[in-house]
């Protein structure tokens, strides 16, 4: 049974099916999607990307942890964040109900 609903945004943009209707995402894609977003509105993806000192990026990848850790959806202590390339974060966590869920933030323009 479906505990979380909502619908698709790629880059700022809702998605529509082959029918033009938006396409509903359910559970750990929400979870994923609604932190992917509280990141990209703290503007910390964007801090952490114009840093080029590595102890003040080490302080924003934190405060990024530190958010994503707030949704109660997640296990505590189980978020991991990967920067293997510039621009690029990867946000790995567990859910409560539902498993590993894991997405990428690129860049600034990757909502």
């Amino acid at each position: 049974m479906t505990k979380y609903q909502d619908l698709l945004i790629v880059n700022g943009d809702l998605v529509l099916d082959a029918g033009r209707n938006p396409e509903v995402i359910q559970d750990r894609a929400v979870i994923a999607q609604d932190i992917k977003h509280a990141i990209l509105e703290s503007q910390l993806a964007v801090m952490m990307i114009a840093e080029r000192s590595q102890s003040k990026k080490a302080d924003i990848r934190t405060q990024i942890e530190l958010l994503v850790e707030e949704d109660v959806r997640l296990v505590p202590g189980t978020v991991r964040i990967e920067e293997p390339s510039y621009g690029t974060l990867y946000i790995f966590a567990q859910t409560t109900d539902f498993g590993d869920v894991s997405f990428s933030v690129i860049e600034a323009n990757d909502e």
